[in-house]
C-alpha cells in the first residue's frame, strides 16, 4: 500500500544503510499531517520502530520546513535535561524520498491535544505533577547555554521582539485576505510597550502539551516539533504556553487561544501557579508577561490568516474546508491581544 510522501523501495534501502539495526522492510504510516512538517512511522521486519520526518508534499519554502536544522536542534539537545527522541539521522538527498527527511527513536507517550484526550488518559492525581514537568522542562531549555551545545549560531541573540513583529508584520501584510484594524493596533502597542529583552535563550517557539509525548504517570517523554525553534527572549515562550494553558469552564479573552487546550480538563496547575513555578526555577521576572500573551495571540493570528489565505487560494488541496472557521479564528486572536493589551 503506497504512502504519500513516502516513497517505499529508496526509503527502504536508505534506512538498511544508515540506521543501525533497522531490517527491511518497513511499512509506514503517517503519523501527523497537516500544514506543517510531515511526521511518519516506519515499522522494520523485525517490529522495531522509528520516526521519519519531511516536509509537506509540494511545499515551496525550504526555510519554513528545514530538515537539517531540526536535526541538528534535536541532536544537540540529546545529553541536555530537556527529553527529546534520539537522532538517528539525515538524509539531504532528495533523489532518496524528493525532499530532505530525519529520522528519530521512537518514544511511547500521549500526545494530549485536547481535554478529552487528556480526561480519558491522565488521571487527576498525575495533572498537576505533568503541569508541574511542563514548566520543570520549558525551565530547563531556558537554562542549556546555546554556545555550550553548539546552538549559538541557530539565530541572533538580541532584539528577539523587534525581529518577530517585522517578521510576522511582513506576513501579515503579504497574506492577509482583509483589512483587520485589530492587527494593526496591537502592531503599535506592541511596539510601543516593548520590554527590556533579559538574556537569550533557546526558544522553542511552538511549546505546548499538544507538542509533547506525555506519560500516564504525568512526566514528560519527548518535546516535539522544533521547527520554529530559535534564539531569543525565553519570556515569549512562556507567553505561548500560558495562551494555551485553559482552566476549566473559564470564558473571556484568555481562553481563546486555548480552544483545544488539554488542561482545560482540570487538575492542572493555574496560569498563576505556571508563572509562579517559572519564576522560581529561571530567576526571571515574568511581571510583564501580558505583553509577550499578547504578542503570541498577534503572531497565531498572523500564521492562522496565512493558512486561510492559502485555502483561499486552492493550493491546500481541500476544497471544502470551511474558511470561516479560520476567519473568526484570526478575528479572536487579534481582539484577545487588544485585550491583554489595554491591561497593560
Amino acid at each position: 500500500m503506497s504512502v504519500k510522501g513516502i516513497n517505499q523501495v529508496r526509503l527502504s534501502e536508505w534506512f538498511d544503510s544508515h540506521i543501525e539495526g533497522a531490517r527491511s522492510p518497513f511499512d509506514f504510516e503517517l503519523i501527523t499531517g497537516g500544514h506543517s512538517n510531515l511526521t511518519f512511522r516506519a515499522t522494520d521486519s523485525a517490529g522495531s520502530s522509528f520516526v521519519l520526518r519531511r516536509p509537506p508534499t509540494g511545499a515551496v519554502i525550504a526555510t519554513a520546513h528545514d530538515m537539517a536544522r531540526e536535526h541538528r536542534i534535536i541532536s544537540a539537545l540529546q545529553h541536555t535535561d530537556v527529553p527529546v527522541p534520539p537522532a538517528l539521522g539525515l538524509c539531504e538527498d532528495v533523489e532518496v524520498n524528493d525532499a530532505p527527511f530525519y529520522v528519530m527513536g521512537y518514544v511511547e507517550g500521549i500526545v494530549l491535544s485536547d481535554e478529552t484526550i487528556t480526561a480519558e488518559r491522565i488521571r487527576p492525581p498525575q495533572r498537576s505533577r505533568l503541569g508541574e514537568r511542563v514548566v520543570e522542562v520549558l525551565a530547563a531549555l531556558h537554562a542549556v547555554h546555546p554556545d555550550e551545545v553548539g546552538l549559538g549560531d541557530l539565530g541572533r541573540k538580541e532584539a528577539y521582539i523587534p525581529r518577530q513583529l517585522k517578521r510576522w508584520r511582513t506576513q501579515w501584510e503579504k497574506t492577509k485576505t482583509r483589512e483587520l484594524p485589530a492587527m494593526d493596533r496591537v502592531f503599535e502597542g506592541l511596539q510601543d510597550n516593548m520590554p527590556e529583552q533579559v538574556g537569550a535563550t533557546i526558544v522553542h517557539g511552538d511549546y505546548r502539551l499538544g507538542n509533547m509525548l506525555s506519560t500516564e504517570d504525568g512526566d514528560i517523554a519527548a518535546v516535539l516539533d522544533w521547527e520554529l525553534c530559535t534564539l531569543g527572549d525565553p519570556l515569549a515562550d512562556l507567553g505561548y504556553l500560558l495562551n494555551n494553558w485553559g482552566e476549566p469552564g473559564e470564558d473571556g479573552p484568555l481562553a481563546r487561544g486555548a480552544a483545544m487546550s488539554p488542561t482545560s480538563a482540570g487538575g492542572f496547575l493555574s496560569r498563576t501557579e505556571v508563572i509562579a513555578r517559572y519564576e522560581s526555577l529561571t530567576g526571571r521576572d515574568a511581571s510583564r508577561i501580558a505583553y509577550y500573551q499578547a504578542f503570541q495571540f498577534w503572531r497565531l493570528a498572523a500564521i492562522v490568516e496565512g493558512v486561510l489565505s492559502r485555502y483561499l487560494k486552492g493550493v491546500m488541496g481541500d476544497d471544502d474546508a470551511n474558511t470561516d472557521i479560520f476567519r473568526q479564528q484570526v478575528d479572536g486572536l487579534a481582539q484577545s491581544a487588544v485585550i491583554l493589551l489595554e491591561e497593560l
